[in-house]
């Protein structure tokens, strides 16, 4: 691979932190992670045969670090209830703040987004919210292209089942579409 890692790190930094912060919700524990996520790329560059899917190969070594911070943490997490809320949330509570706020949904939607179950949910992140082609999502979690797409689709339509039992939407003063919960009774 001829792309010096400066070069790499410049592309590939900002998605980087983005992607990883999202997963671990702690700055400081991203930014660790990012670097190490670097680190692992300058030793293995020359590892790479296929330049089309290096991409896909910088977001996997950036998941499974990720991966490996969730199981350290829960190794070494004390059992105290007041230290477990403090720690990073692994990806079956991932919450997607800032890219749904993009889309003016609000937090009825992120909260219900929640509901799916995390095979499904990090698919969404991937492809909605990062970008990523299914064959990429395929590289960076080990499934193949078509696995991704069905379930992407099952998010789609797990999200929209959810949503139409949970939320009202309604145009508001600057005539956006939000989302409100349903009020239970």
């Amino acid at each position: 691979m001829e792309m010096a890692l400066l070069e790499i790190y410049d592309q590939y930094y900002d998605r980087l932190k983005k992607f990883i912060t999202r997963l671990v919700k702690d700055e400081w524990v991203a930014e660790d992670l990012i670097q190490e996520t670097f680190m692992r790329v300058q030793k293995n560059l020359d590892r790479v045969r296929d330049p089309s899917k290096f991409s896909s190969w910088i977001f996997r070594i950036a998941y499974n670090l990720c991966q490996d911070h969730f199981k350290s943490a829960k190794k070494n997490a004390p059992h105290s209830a007041l230290f477990e809320e403090r720690l990073p949330r692994p990806f079956a509570e991932i919450q997607v703040q800032k890219e749904l706020e993009q889309f003016q949904m609000g937090a009825c939607v992120q909260e219900q987004m929640n509901l799916l179950p995390e095979p499904q949910r990090i698919v969404l992140i991937l492809y909605d919210f990062m970008g990523f082609s299914h064959a990429e999502i395929g590289e960076i979690l080990n499934i193949s292209k078509e696995n991704a797409k069905v379930r992407l689709h099952r998010a789609r339509k797990g999200l929209k089942r959810i949503l139409k039992e949970k939320c009202t939407f309604q145009l508001d003063e600057r005539n956006v579409l939000v989302c409100e919960p349903v009020e239970e009774s």
